[in-house]
């Protein structure tokens, strides 16, 4: 799954060539927007700047640049890329010695093929929701209560879903009862492919990035969106009508983020774990949060953050079933991709 942020489709290709110059020692290869010093601050009072950061629009593209000789000491990629990124050969492992509060991120987040019994090469840091996003102004609560609402005929051509096959699949693999997509069998897969296939014709349009997203629910031309979490905050800041229902009787999904430690690095290592930790530090969990993600330091996000701001950011805890995006083999994915594209076209 790609990582969710506030910025446009267009203009995440313009800057995903960009490079922000700062402390030369370490390069993080990252998506635009989390070059902010808040999300660091540690890392700026030990060394008096930010890393020199490098952007990349997705994570395919940013695996090929890699793969091409592109060298950055650290980069920034969600659970569904880790398996990819391991296999090939380009990761070296963390050493969570020297990450303190590794022992304080969610359980929930670090996922069994990513190093609970092995090497260790993925450290997640931020966390967010996929949720049903909808009207209350034009859809009652109890239409919401399943995710079968996009099936539901009166909703036809006013219903949408992103155009990301990770969040795709989490909301049909849901709706069709798995919660966990690690392990799914075939019929699973293809029970999940088909409900989106029956889904396909009532949808208005995938959205591409959450600005589309407000003004198809802003301007009322679509009334039920599967959606990322932060599209519901802004909507609320901004006066336009949004209720966000994680809570259907099928569950809601859970995407998470966080840094891989590059093998081609020319940087100082002990700088990665600089930032790694700084980024995991108690300092960045309101900054985080005021963006829409959540910290993946459990200890620091619960002391920090209280039930009613976790519910206005749509990522409260939840007495429902909970599909967390964990890495799945490389196959599996491929499959689901190959398999999404065709249902978008119509077969």
């Amino acid at each position: 799954m790609n990582l969710k942020t506030l910025l446009g489709a267009g203009s995440l290709i313009a800057l995903s060539s960009a490079v922000s110059a700062q402390d030369a020692e370490l390069l993080v290869f990252d998506y635009p927007g989390f070059e902010d010093p808040a999300y660091h601050a540690g890392y700026v009072e030990t060394h008096g700047d930010s890393p020199t950061f490098s952007f990349f629009g997705d994570e395919d593209e940013a695996f090929q640049k890699i793969r091409s000789g592109f060298q950055a000491d650290v980069a920034h990629i969600c659970a569904g890329s880790v398996t990819k990124w391991a296999e090939s050969g380009i990761l070296d492992a963390w050493d969570i010695s020297k990450i303190p509060a590794y022992a304080d991120v969610d359980s929930n987040l670090k996922g069994t093929d990513v190093g609970s019994d092995g090497p260790v090469y993925w450290i997640p840091t931020d966390f967010g929701s996929t949720a049903i996003a909808y009207n209350p102004e034009e859809v009652p609560a109890e239409d919401v209560a399943s995710l079968d609402v996009f099936k539901n005929p009166a909703y036809a051509g006013r219903l949408t879903m992103p155009d990301n096959v990770d969040d795709a699949y989490a909301l049909a693999y849901l709706a069709t009862g798995v919660d966990d997509w690690t392990n799914a069998t075939d019929e699973q897969f293809e029970a999940a492919s088909q409900w989106l296939r029956d889904v396909h014709p009532n949808l208005r349009t995938y959205w591409v990035d959450p600005a589309e997203l407000a003004q198809l629910l802003s301007s009322g031309e679509v009334l039920v969106s599967w959606a990322w979490n932060e599209t519901y905050p802004t909507m609320l800041d901004e006066g336009r009508p949004i209720a966000f229902q994680r809570a259907a009787s099928e569950g809601s999904s859970l995407w998470l983020c966080g840094y891989v430690n590059l093998a081609e690095g020319q940087g100082v290592e002990d700088k990665a774990y600089d930032y790694i930790n700084a980024m995991l530090a108690p300092s960045s969990v309101m900054p985080l949060l005021d963006a829409g993600y959540g910290s993946a330091n459990a200890v620091a996000l619960n002391a920090q953050v209280g039930a009613e701001d976790l519910a206005i950011a749509g990522l409260e805890p939840l007495d429902v079933p909970l599909l967390a995006q964990m890495p799945m083999s490389n196959a599996a994915r491929e499959r689901q991709a190959e398999t999404f594209e065709l249902i978008k076209s119509g077969f």
